[in-house]
């Protein structure tokens, strides 16, 4: 059946929390779909409610995307139904954003016919012209006004504050640059910028924190917690998916399956679960054993309780078998290190991020056994630290010294593959036959191997070549891990993998005996494999942090509330010696603390009022394209942007000023 959308009636709507009942705004009615080989899901049918957090669980290949994509109505389910409240409005990330190449940022993100974000993107529009023209001409303006108008009569400047809020965050800085000419990255994160700030009540989101820094993943989780919009999402960020989610749906088996909770309690009932059905197939099993025998020893089938008997066993014999996880765990004997492993002597990498250089006179002394992370928010370094350490990249300034035993293992982010021509399974196999695990007490072949980390059946014998951009990375970690490096160097590892396939990554790094340099955005991932962290720092210093990354993030939100509660003692003090004023004594009142007889307007001050009301929104507007200009890599354009900021910073205190004090005479 083809999907309906549904337009459920402004009636419907009005009985939102009446009597305890919640709006059901996502509507899902046996829903099937197939895949390549076999079906991805059958029989699914749940709903979602207003503010429900929810998230979609399961390996590699189960389906999740697809799922999410038949929900948002982009593919069209075999069988079943979903209907969805258009009255509340639905908005859909998908794991790889379609865009216009010659579209602006703005253009793609205000795209949406909302009547809000049209008027919106028109007032911005108005903005962005008026501070190209430098002066405003009376059509400008009266456009202008008409958009202040507009945004006023439908109380948009809150929700207009919390769109720029978004974009800053999110590091969308300059929107008239063409959507063709962004990175991977950062298309990923304009994608997801559009669906936020889009006016619906239904967020649906495939691996929203990919390319995300962990900061600004942390700013993410905090606004989808807040948010009373909808969400259904599928995420590997399992400290995320604690967070957020209130409810984890499990796609397993081709079903779909419920479980009330954050991941946590989703971990916690599946745990009883398994000691439940464990206890029942082993109950079954005892049944089992005495009915063989008894089919063995032939019973006659002729009575109707005999042949009731033999279907009842043949039934048991022929069950669906309960499954527990593999709890797939490995080792690799890597070369032993020396007493030598890696020195930095004072490295300096100097070409700017803002004004500061990349990295500035580090120096360290690695060790045995020792386990890093590196954490910096995006564009601060982390990549080009590693390239470094790595020898990829040379320093400005700065010695190396590698130890003799030291040999790395360097997972980057877009890995290059010398021969796309060999199947998957013959690229491993260039490395190993076998593979040993679980301490050398067993070994298991290569393609065994590949099958735990999500390369199942006829994708072992296909061309590198026909992998998806996602399998090719995930291809690469599981042959660089098998040539048993003794010093491993991780970028952003665990974005395709499921979370059952991190745990097996997880588990073998905290019994890595090696070195480990990583850099990940998954803050439980961090937890689990690292013990100390590089912070790299707005300055270009490299700073060290001793503990967990979750313990980091509490320190720097302590820091951060210890210097606004500073911010907000010393600007009440200001305020306190301002109302008070010079020269006048204790208990007199003050200027500001009567109401004076108001003054009209002379009319040379009319005039200069009527100018500032002209000149403070071209000032304005000129910033906002400084602002954009400043995230430029031309360090000449940024020096002179930032010069030409603080001047108008400077006019602006000043008009400002004088504006408040016609407009108290006015």
């Amino acid at each position: 059946m083809r999907i309906f959308y549904i337009i459920i009636g402004r009636v419907a709507m009005s009985k939102k929390i009446h009597n305890n009942m919640v709006v059901n705004i996502l509507s899902i009615n046996n829903l099937a779909k197939i895949g390549r080989e076999k079906p991805l899901f059958t029989q699914v049918s749940f709903g979602i409610q207003e503010g429900e957090k929810a998230a979609l669980i399961g390996r590699n290949g189960t389906g999740k995307s697809t799922l999410l994509a038949t929900i948002a109505g982009i593919l069209q389910p075999d069988e079943g139904s979903v209907v969805l409240n258009k009255e509340a409005g639905v908005s859909y990330l998908p794991q790889n954003p379609e865009f216009n190449a010659q579209n602006t940022i703005r253009e793609h993100i205000f795209k949406s016919n909302s009547p809000k974000l049209k008027l919106i993107r028109e007032y911005e529009e108005i903005c962005q012209e008026m501070a190209k023209a430098g002066s405003t001409s009376e059509g400008l303006k009266h456009r202008y006004e008409d958009a202040m108008l507009k945004m006023e009569q439908n109380d948009l400047w809150n929700y207009e504050a919390q769109i720029s809020s978004i974009l800053t965050t999110l590091g969308i800085t300059d929107l008239s640059l063409k959507m063709g000419a962004l990175s991977g990255g950062m298309i990923k994160k304009v994608a997801l910028a559009q669906v936020l700030v889009e006016d619906t009540k239904l967020l649906l989101l495939d691996e929203p924190t990919n390319h995300l820094d962990i900061t600004t993943i942390y700013w993410l989780q905090n606004y989808l917690h807040d948010t009373k919009r909808a969400v259904l999402m599928v995420t590997h960020d399992r400290w995320f998916l604690d967070a957020v989610c209130t409810n984890i749906y499990e796609l397993a088996r081709n079903r779909l399956k419920l479980y009330e909770g954050n991941y946590s309690q989703y971990l916690e009932k599946k745990q009883t679960e398994a000691e439940i059905e464990a206890n029942t197939e082993r109950r079954i099993e005892s049944v089992l054993r005495f009915e063989r025998e008894w089919l063995l020893r032939g019973p006659c089938a002729r009575g109707t309780k005999i042949k009731a008997r033999i279907q009842r066993d043949e039934q048991l014999i022929n069950r669906e078998k309960f499954q527990t996880d593999k709890g797939f765990t490995f080792e690799v004997k890597g070369k032993r290190l020396g007493g030598k492993v890696l020195v930095l002597h004072n490295i300096s990498k100097n070409y700017l991020k803002g004004n500061a250089p990349v990295i500035k006179n580090f120096s360290y002394v690695f060790t045995k056994g020792q386990k890093i992370g590196v954490f910096g928010d995006n564009g601060s370094g982390k990549s080009t630290f590693l390239n470094i350490v790595t020898g990829t990249l040379e320093p400005d300034s700065g010695k190396i010294d590698v130890g003799v035993n030291t040999k790395f293992g360097y997972y980057t982010q877009n890995p290059v593959f010398k021969d796309t021509n060999l199947t998957v399974l013959e690229y491993i196999k260039e490395t190993a036959e076998h593979m040993t695990l679980n301490d050398g007490k067993k070994e298991v072949s290569a393609s065994r191997f590949l099958e735990e980390f999500g390369f199942e059946g006829k994708i072992q014998h296909s061309p590198v070549s026909t992998l998806s951009g996602g399998e090719r990375k995930r291809l690469f970690l599981v042959r660089l891990l098998l040539e048993n490096p003794n010093f491993l160097v991780l970028d952003e590892p665990t974005n395709d993998f499921d979370i059952f396939t991190m745990n097996i990554l997880e588990q073998f790094l905290e019994h890595y005996k090696g070195c480990l340099l990583l850099v990940s955005h998954d803050r439980y991932f961090m937890d689990k494999t690292v013990d100390s962290l590089f912070i790299m720092e707005e300055n270009g210093d490299i700073s060290g942090f001793v503990g967990k990354c979750s313990e980091y993030i509490e320190y720097r939100e302590e820091l951060k509330k210890e210097k606004q509660a500073l911010r907000a003692a010393s600007e009440t003090a200001e305020g306190v010696a301002e109302d008070r004023g010079a020269g006048w004594s204790e208990g007199e009142a003050s200027p500001s603390s009567t109401k004076q007889q108001k003054k009209k307007l002379s009319f040379k001050e009319q005039k200069e009022f009527e100018q500032l009301n002209e000149e403070i929104p071209v000032l304005e507007a000129e910033q906002k394209v400084l602002e954009q200009k400043m995230a430029s890599q031309d360090f000449d354009e940024v020096r002179a942007a930032g010069d030409r900021y603080k001047e108008i910073d400077r006019l602006l205190e000043e008009k400002y000023l004088r504006w408040e004090e016609l407009a108290e005479k006015a």
